[in-house]
């Protein structure tokens, strides 16, 4: 799923990519169901609807090649996140507070547990919000 996002928003209208709208969220899935990582227990939302927070961004790619929490190989340049609670997949836009800069992408994936970070991009999302490092954004779930 990494790579299905659609483009960088400059205060322009935003396309959507045909292939992001074919992902439904199965609730059943083992993804999508309570697990435990480092002695917590995370829950995921039944519902992305209405969702929307702003926090600490951070990115990863060293994990180029390893599975998904929903099985899909993980491209560091291509447009993916990972969240704690979001339904997999969801479609978010992702702005970073900082430039107003804006993306569309599919959290794909589990994480950050760090606390106090919100949400992993990928590099590729990373280097597309112009995020250096750590970032303040807002999440906001499309579907």
């Amino acid at each position: 799923m990494s790579g299905c996002a659609t483009h960088v928003d400059h205060g322009k209208s935003m396309a959507r990519s045909e292939a992001t709208s074919r992902f439904t969220v199965r609730q059943g899935a083992a993804y999508n169901r309570a697990y435990r990582v480092k002695g917590r227990v995370y829950r995921p939302l039944a519902s992305a609807k209405g969702y929307r927070e702003r926090g600490i961004a951070s990115w990863y790619g060293e994990e180029s090649g390893r599975r998904t929490a929903m099985g899909t190989r993980f491209d560091p340049h291509g447009l993916s996140a990972a969240h704690r609670t979001l339904p997999l997949p969801t479609r978010v836009r992702v702005t970073n507070l900082g430039n107003r800069r804006s993306i569309i992408l599919v959290v794909n994936d589990r994480g950050p547990f760090i606390d106090g970070r919100l949400i992993d991009l990928s590099r590729g999302a990373a280097k597309a919000l112009r995020l250096n490092g750590l970032g303040r954004v807002e999440v906001e779930a499309l579907d």
